[in-house]
């Protein structure tokens, strides 16, 4: 068999196969974190924050935590604080002189940025820790053992920011040791424990239903492989732009022409944009212990209503255009080509070059981006059409993109060892696209 094959030639590469080992050990301490309770607080006695994270918007952070919201966990943050670092930085990028100036000093500024983002992330915890223990005090004051005063907030918020500052170092580790994308793989692996639950609340619901049953669960599987070939599509997609490279004929000393061509990727931002958007979607909830069922705060915590679904469109949208602005450099592109002794038919060197491509990555971007804020709104819809909350979830960008992606990166990530090594791929014929 081919599976069996595969494992037995990653078994032969004795450094993919202590990546993978240690990649795996770095995430079991991940999920073995999720389920260590804050000090002074009652596991036991945590029925109502569990309820309250069963659906809505604390029910989709809780997918991304891995359970470890719910269950009042040392890393019941997650890695979102440092992701809302991390768009903060990068939108200071564009405005700000002294960052644009990191993103162009290469490795050095590259690492300026990123002790930026984590003393960033920090003040981020500072205000999303209080929060998240007032919502706990709130949901469950019988689960705290300690009195819930500020010596006990002050301990809890120290314990709630060196979880996600392990978490976030524990992601470093397994891009720089392991077999890469850290904070995605932990992300990934959050959603992935989520699965099991929303899928038997799923089953449980179908064969409990007065109508539909089993015929509406097959449906719904349907429904989602569709959704899931649509997602790895969008991934993978690309377009390919004609160029021709000059080549000489050393013999008679004759030039002709070989077409090679530029590969621009319909989705150049992958998830990241959803991720950011969702992000910013959470912010509502630092309000809600105030607004807990009118006004700002419950019009954005409701993720099937009107106003969170086109915000949330909205977002994905710009970040989109934002995302591939800074991933994609036609000037550096136009000038690769010109330097290499290239150019795009019908196009002059230079500052055309870098117009034409610069045009046809926003064109490209368009659809790219409008089918990935579908995407990212589709638990609206698929509750609408009576899907259980929990499993809705798992119908929209924000789960089944992330998904996607980083299979496909860690999947490319290990087919590039075998190749290497000159083993065959993970697949029969071609080679496994990642996001990039």
């Amino acid at each position: 068999m081919k599976l069996v094959e595969t494992i037995k030639n990653i078994s032969k590469i004795e450094e993919l196969k202590k990546r993978i080992l240690y990649t795996l050990g770095l995430l079991l301490i991940y999920r073995f974190g999720s389920f260590v309770v804050i000090p002074g607080i009652d596991p036991n006695a945590l029925s109502a924050l569990s309820a309250q994270t069963a659906d809505g918007l604390m029910g989709l952070l809780d997918i991304f935590s891995g359970g470890a919201f719910s269950n009042a966990s040392i890393f019941a943050l997650g890695v979102m604080p440092y992701i809302s670092a991390s768009i903060i930085v990068q939108l200071l990028g564009i405005v700000v002189p002294y960052f644009q100036k990191l993103q162009k000093e290469g490795e050095s500024g590259h690492r300026k940025m990123n002790q930026i983002t984590r003393y960033l992330t920090i003040v981020v915890l500072c205000l999303q820790g209080p929060a998240y223990l007032a919502n706990l005090h709130a949901q469950a004051p019988g689960a705290f053992v300690m009195e819930y005063n500020a010596f006990f907030i002050f301990a809890a918020l120290v314990v709630l920011i060196a979880g996600t500052m392990f978490v976030m170092w524990l992601g470093e580790k397994i891009t720089d040791k392991g077999i890469g994308n850290g904070i995605s793989l932990i992300i990934m692996v959050g959603i992935v424990a989520r699965l099991p639950h929303a899928l038997l609340a799923e089953l449980d619901a179908r064969t409990n239903a007065a109508t539909g049953g089993w015929v509406m669960l097959v449906v719904e599987f349907v429904l989602l492989y569709f959704i899931l070939m649509a997602a790895i599509a969008l991934v993978q997609a690309t377009r390919k732009i004609p160029v021709q490279y000059a080549k000489r004929i050393v013999g008679n000393k004759q030039y002709g022409g070989v077409r090679q061509y530029i590969p621009l990727k319909i989705n150049a931002a992958n998830v990241m944009p959803i991720i950011f958007a969702q992000a910013l979607m959470f912010i509502p909830m630092l309000f809600g212990r105030w607004e807990a069922t009118r006004g700002f705060a419950a019009t954005f915590s409701n993720y099937t209503g009107f106003w969170y679904n086109f915000t949330f469109a909205v977002l994905v949208f710009a970040f989109t255009y934002f995302y591939t602005a800074i991933i994609v450099n036609p000037q550096m592109m136009a000038d690769d080509l010109k330097r290499n002794g290239g150019f795009i038919p019908g196009v002059k060197p230079g500052k055309e070059t870098m117009r034409y491509i610069d045009t046809v990555m926003t064109r490209i971007t368009l659809p790219g981006s409008i089918f990935l804020a579908i995407v990212a709104i589709l638990p609206a819809f698929a509750e609408m059409l009576g899907i259980n909350r929990q499993f809705a979830l798992f119908f929209g960008g924000t789960s089944l993109l992330i998904l996607v992606g980083v299979v496909l990166d860690t999947l490319k990530q290990v087919e590039s060892y075998l190749l290497l090594r000159h083993y065959d791929g993970l697949m029969k014929t071609g080679r496994i696209k990642g996001r990039y």
